[in-house]
């Protein structure tokens, strides 16, 4: 896995509409049901995978905002090196957009809490997850957070087609942590 950046994210408590009764909260990378903590695109200090190199970025872009990050959750992620493409049945190996530096403070402490499936049909921003998003959580084992619980089971899913029509692929993992320090 490789250090893909931070979010402080608003995270969706209700769940009640996936029919999941594990399902307590929505912490999955996509922003359609959990949104990022502004619209922090504008400022242009994201990483080449969309995210942010530091808490401290995110604190100095949501200050320039107005925005308290104090209700928030901050997440740290890292990606799965290759990405699936459903149609073709492959992996392929992707990387971060060149024109947008990533330089990832790796936190000093952080908690696995699970692994998203993110579609990337734009190979920019992380889109959907399906899990969430498109309801897939109400047939596949997921955790209280909406997460799959290996990096082996998301790539066993993604194969064995369970994302196959959810979204435009690509797909890409990530693995999803809390941070306790940074």
């Amino acid at each position: 896995m490789t250090p893909a950046g931070y979010l402080a994210k608003n995270i969706r408590t209700e769940a009640g509409w996936l029919e999941n009764d594990v399902v307590e909260d929505i912490w999955s990378v996509s922003a359609c049901l959990s949104p990022a903590f502004c619209d922090f695109v504008p400022y242009w200090r994201h990483n080449g995978y969309w995210l942010f190199d530091s808490p401290a970025v995110i604190g100095e872009i949501a200050a320039e905002e107005g925005v308290d990050l104090s209700g928030m959750r901050m997440f740290y992620y890292e990606v799965h090196g290759e990405q699936f493409d459903c149609d073709a049945g492959t992996w392929s190996v992707f990387a971060p957009e060149a024109s947008l530096p990533t330089r990832v403070q790796i936190p000093a402490r952080k908690q696995l809490e699970g692994f998203d499936v993110v579609s990337f049909a734009a190979q920019t921003a992380p889109e959907c997850s399906p899990l969430s998003c498109n309801g897939l959580a109400r047939d596949i084992a997921v955790n209280k957070h909406c997460l799959l619980a290996t990096l082996e089971e998301a790539k066993t899913l993604l194969e064995t087609g369970c994302f196959k029509d959810c979204e435009p692929g690509p797909y890409r993992v990530f693995a999803i942590h809390t941070v306790t320090q940074v």
